[in-house]
């Protein structure tokens, strides 16, 4: 990891382990179907990893983050950068090990 982006997920990290993060309608809705707490989202991001960064995303930059929760459980946090005034929080999820190698790179897709 680059210094640029040790800063973007420590910025990100400052944020969110302050409450200035917000979960978009589908995080919100994908954290019900998939049972994950906000206590969760707060644990994953106590040593995060970036694992992808979208600094020309749609609709503003964002990333990907690795993150474990106490109890050992994997997420992927889907996220804005901290350039916002608070974090949006646009998915999260358990990666699925038919999509990711070692959770951090996507398997190429078969064509």
């Amino acid at each position: 990891m680059n210094e640029g982006q040790v800063n973007i997920l420590e910025a990100i990290r400052a944020k969110m382990l302050i409450g200035e993060f917000e979960f978009s309608q589908h995080a919100t809705d994908q954290s019900i179907r998939r049972w994950i707490t906000v206590q969760e989202l707060r644990e994953a991001m106590q040593a995060p990893e970036l694992i992808e960064d979208y600094p020309d995303a749609k609709y503003g930059p964002s990333c990907l983050i690795l993150g474990f929760t106490n109890s050992g459980r994997l997420l992927h946090i889907h996220c804005s950068h901290a350039s916002r005034e608070i974090v949006k929080i646009i998915t999260l999820y358990e990666p699925s090990p038919s999509i990711w190698l070692g959770f951090k790179h996507r398997r190429k897709a078969n064509v």
